[in-house]
This record gives structure tokens, C-alpha cells and sequence, in this order.
């Protein structure tokens, strides 16, 4: 059996296989994590979410950042914040939402996290970074895994370091491993050598996020790193036949009948999730992700300046009902 299939366990936690979803800042809501999940990730994380927010009773963050859903699971709430009291009176909340973890964002290179002394911040504050993992331990009763890369710049070994004592000094399960430095965010390539260093290293497991576009890599960089389980990404958005074809499930593109019912499937969720003219606006992000799907069949009917008319009239939408209405007008010329 490829490895990638295996069960495993995250801090007692069981994870069916070794590709998961990973927090995605402003997209990773409950109906993200619901969709991945029904195409075969093992585990979802959720958006990053504000300690602060938290703690001081944010009605939004409250019930629309800890929305799970039953047929998610299991899930990892990821919390962002620099204040250990904070984070535990989050972590608290948090866990009465029904997470089955909780994960801390010590990696998030957004200059607004930073100044916080949130996100990459804390890879120069060590001692603080481990008192906030201890703290979400202590107040969530659950377990813990921090999302952290190498250093800041090029070069920079501070966050290695600091994996090693979130392990020994402040217990927790599991380390998601982005082997860029937060200087470079999304860009250059990512040194997997050294996230297979950081995988022998460390006494828990290691999962390893970035640059994971493509079914064929992901497995390769399994492989190559010697990784607990990979974290699919931005190769997801829009995607999430990408856990089928990693999985093996799938070896084919979806052809655009299934892309099409996706966006509807989606489009359907945010109805749920939000009011109608909010969901609508919120959805003009997700509709390129899906249209892009569409490139691979460019021709005749998908050519790129027809997929740029569809993308306009899209985002052009003020309800679910015109969005509904533009798919289903795609869906009866492709039924011609």
C-alpha cells in the first residue's frame, strides 16, 4: 500500500491518510473544510482565527470563524495571538466549538500579523512562542501543533530551533513545517532538504505544507522528506479533485460538468453560511479558481476570452440566484 493511504494517529487524534487541508487565511471556512474532506483529505485545519478576537467575545469571530460542520471532522482550529493569557482563554473557546486540535500560526509573513507580534514574529521570540503553546495546551485540554517556518530571511535557523523546544518545553503533538522563510512568502523554491532535517530531528511528527501544487510533487516530496503527512494549499483552492489524484482516487481531470456542479455545491454552502448579497461577494474570489479548471479545456467553447466573459459576468453578481443563473446557462450550451 503507498504510505499515503496509511492511518496514523496526530496526539491520539486518528487521521484516516496523509493528505491533509491546510488553514487557509480568509478561505478555510467550514463548507472549504467540508468539501476536501468528502474528496478524501484526512484532516482539515481551519482559516487562521484571532486569539484576541476570541477572548474578547467578537460575535463574527465567535460564530462564523468556529463553525464546524458534523460530517467535517476531525479538524484543527489554527489561532493566531502573542498573549499566552489570551491564547488560553481562546484555546478554551475554541475547543468548545468540537475541534479535535488546536494549531498555532507561528508562520503568517502578513505585515499585520507580524506587528501584532503574532505569526513569523514569534520565531524571534522564543520564549514567548513556547509560553503561548503551553498556554493553548492548558486551556484547550486538547492537543497542540504549531505552524512554523525556518527563520525570516534566507539563512535564518531560528524557527528549526524553535520546533525543537515547542516539542521538548511545551508538549506539543505535531509540527506543520513551510520550508520558506517568511521574507519570501509564497516565492522561490522551498528546501525540502532541510524539512527532512527537521523530520529526523524531531520528536513528534512533522507535516509539510508549501509549494505542493501538483499531485506528482506532493508525492515526491512525501517521500523525499520522510514527512508524518503533506498539507495541500493553494493547489486546492478551487481544486479539491488535487486529494484525489494525490490519494490515487483519481487520474483524470474533471471534466466540466463536475466543475460546474462544484461551483454550485459551493455557491449552495456560502447560502448557508451567509446572507445572500454578502455570499455573493464573498464567492467572487472562489469563481477564476473553478474557471481555471475549465483552461484545460480550452478550444472551441472554453476558449480564454469566453472564460474571461464568464469570469466578468461572475463577479459582476449581486445574488446567489445570478451566480446560479450564469452557471446554469454555461451548463446548457456545454449540453448541446
Amino acid at each position: 500500500m503507498n504510505r499515503v493511504h496509511e492511518n496514523w494517529a496526530l496526539g491520539g487524534v486518528p487521521v484516516s491518510n496523509r493528505v491533509l487541508l491546510a488553514p487557509l487565511a480568509g478561505i478555510g471556512n467550514w463548507f472549504v473544510r467540508l468539501q476536501a474532506k468528502r474528496y478524501g483529505a484526512g484532516l482539515t485545519v481551519s482559516e487562521m482565527v484571532s486569539s484576541h478576537g476570541l477572548a474578547y467575545g467578537d460575535r463574527r469571530t465567535r460564530t462564523e470563524f468556529l463553525r464546524l460542520h458534523p460530517d467535517e471532522g476531525p479538524t484543527s482550529i489554527q489561532l493566531f495571538g502573542a498573549d499566552p493569557a489570551i491564547m488560553r482563554e481562546a484555546a478554551a473557546i475554541a475547543a468548545e466549538s468540537g475541534a479535535a486540535l488546536i494549531d498555532l500560526n507561528m508562520g503568517c509573513p502578513v505585515k499585520k500579523v507580524c506587528r501584532t507580534g503574532a505569526g513569523s514574529a514569534m520565531l524571534r521570540d522564543p520564549d514567548n512562542a513556547v509560553a503561548v503553546a503551553v498556554a493553548a495546551r492548558e486551556g484547550s485540554g486538547l492537543p497542540v501543533t504549531v505552524k512554523l517556518r525556518p527563520g525570516v530571511r534566507p539563512g535564518d535557523r531560528e524557527g528549526v530551533d524553535l520546533a525543537r523546544r515547542l516539542a521538548e518545553e511545551a508538549g506539543v503533538v505535531g509540527i506543520t513545517f513551510h520550508p520558506r522563510h517568511s521574507s519570501q512568502q509564497h516565492k522561490g523554491l522551498p528546501d525540502y532538504d532541510l524539512a527532512r532535517e527537521v523530520v529526523e530531528d524531531l520528536p513528534v511528527p512533522v507535516v509539510i505544507s508549501g509549494g505542493l501544487l501538483k499531485p506528482d510533487k506532493a508525492l515526491r516530496v512525501l517521500e523525499q522528506t520522510g514527512a508524518a503527512a503533506i498539507m495541500l494549499a493553494r493547489g486546492s483552492m478551487g481544486n479539491p479533485w488535487m486529494f484525489q489524484r494525490v490519494l490515487g482516487e483519481r487520474t483524470g481531470l474533471p471534466e466540466p460538468a463536475e466543475v460546474l456542479a462544484e461551483l454550485g455545491w459551493v455557491i449552495d454552502r456560502a447560502g448557508e453560511h451567509y446572507a445572500d448579497g454578502r455570499a455573493a461577494r464573498y464567492l467572487r474570489k472562489f469563481h477564476p479558481w473553478y474557471l481555471e479548471r475549465l483552461k484545460e479545456f480550452d478550444g472551441e467553447f472554453f476558449t480564454r476570452a469566453r472564460l474571461n466573459e464568464i469570469n466578468q459576468r461572475l463577479q459582476s453578481t449581486e445574488t446567489l440566484d445570478q451566480a446560479r443563473a450564469v452557471i446554469a446557462s454555461i451548463e446548457t450550451l456545454i449540453a448541446v
